[in-house]
């Protein structure tokens, strides 16, 4: 079951209405400010009526479906319907949740049908396909067609970055942020002083703008954080990143190197890969770390499981893939959840310092600053190195600043030995 949320939109239905599916069957797909999310079938059984079409948007609880068994007929689904609460409904806008909501599929009058819930199903998203030119026809996600509507965008101006050029929600409102900027006329504020004005141009937000605005101030405002900086000397991995980079084939980022040394730096200190609740700590075993990436539409943070039982390579293969489908919109619910450590990184664009507000429900996350040469001492002497400071926010409810900075000095040590994250 996901939590957070209160409604979603309904994409597509994959079982006709009178068709029959099993046990583990996609029934829909449902489209989120961040995901696609798939309904799966828990039982055998006949998709009797569809009561949410493709675009409508459904609230949390509402009946989308009555399943039915064989033999039962439509006069059964008139009686059930009939005898059924009224549900909850919702404006065609476009959903706010973080995540997808527990819409109810209808019993049908069978014990054996049950309701079932709207959450992610292990099914992997589609190959990216080629792009067809503008012009040609394209397919639209209902929630693009919603938007475009609401925003008074012209679909046929919109280059379409879904599986096989389908237009998704990002592009929808990426041309509505578009079209507010230039065309949007400015409105001028009250004088800030005697004889100055100033002027200023209103964009909407986005339903992905308003969660991240959401789950930033939750976790700002109720989870207690401190913060601990560390200088790494670089210098010993970028040269081994480029020995590594000259095999053909290998393309390893200072990213990469990164995370693989924060899987060991947990190996390093158990303790530390820790989440908290209110009845218990829950410490992880294995080691999934959340990797922050922009873009257009906000901030997302695809996790990367397993990373302490992946090579280097493999860690960097994965990261490209998550990034890569995350610009373009084709993320599944189930890579944005769980994991109990994040890393960003704006030291590519030249930052030096900056400190991270946790992802709830982690404990920590590392942000890397840009790796720069200045004067260090080593043995007394004065020396120039390069240095990459990095920046751990943590839950204090969780972990302790003892224990916090045994850890930052473990991933200190990994990453100043770059050979040890390679073994």
């Amino acid at each position: 079951m996901l939590a957070n949320a209160t409604e979603a939109v309904l994409s597509v239905w994959t079982v006709e209405e009178g068709a029959a599916f099993s046990t583990g069957d996609t029934l829909a797909e449902v489209e989120t400010e961040k995901a696609l999310v798939d309904l799966p079938a828990e039982q055998d059984g006949i998709l009797g009526r569809i009561l949410a079409k493709p675009g409508d948007s459904t609230a949390v609880g509402a009946p989308i479906a009555v399943l039915i068994l064989k033999g039962e007929t439509q006069a059964d689904i008139d009686a059930l319907l009939g005898n059924l609460p009224a549900a909850p409904t919702s404006s065609p806008a476009a959903p706010e949740p973080e995540t997808a909501p527990e819409a109810a599929v209808a019993p049908a009058v069978s014990p054996v049908a049950q309701a079932l819930a709207l959450a992610p199903a292990p099914a992997p998203a589609p190959a990216p396909e080629p792009v067809p030119a503008l012009g040609t026809r394209q397919f639209v996600s209902p929630i693009a067609r919603v938007r475009a509507r609401e925003g008074g965008i012209d679909l046929a101006d919109i280059r379409g970055t879904g599986p096989g050029g389908r237009i998704v929600r990002v592009d929808v409102e990426r041309a509505i942020a578009a079209k507010a900027s230039g065309a949007a006329k400015p409105v001028t504020a009250a004088p800030a002083s005697v004889g100055s004005a100033a002027g200023y141009t209103e964009i909407p937000h986005t339903g992905m703008r308003r969660a991240i605005a959401r789950r930033l101030t939750e976790s700002k405002s109720t989870v207690p954080h401190f913060y601990l900086t560390t200088d790494c000397k670089v210098d010993a991995l970028l040269a081994v990143r480029a020995q590594a980079n000259a095999v053909p084939g290998v393309k390893l980022s200072v990213n990469d190197f990164v995370v693989k040394a924060v899987a060991g730096a947990f190996a390093d200190v158990p303790e530390a890969n820790v989440t908290w609740t209110e009845t218990h700590l829950r410490r992880w075993d294995a080691v999934d770390i959340a990797v922050a990436v922009a873009t257009d539409g906000g901030l997302l943070t695809p996790v990367v499981r397993g990373v302490d039982s992946k090579s280097i390579t493999e860690v960097s293969a994965s990261i490209a893939e998550l990034v890569g489908r995350a610009r373009e919109g084709r993320l599944r619910q189930e890579e944005l959840e769980g994991g109990s450590f994040s890393v960003t990184n704006l030291g590519m664009f030249g930052t030096t310092e900056f400190s991270a507000i946790l992802n709830p429900p982690q404990s920590g996350i590392l942000a890397i600053g840009a790796a720069q040469p200045q004067p260090v001492v080593v043995d007394g002497q004065v020396v120039v190195a390069t240095v990459m400071r990095c920046t751990l926010s943590v839950d204090h409810r969780a972990v302790d600043g003892a224990l916090a900075a045994r850890w930052l000095a473990a991933f200190t040590a990994r990453i100043e030995n770059p050979v040890s994250i390679l073994l």
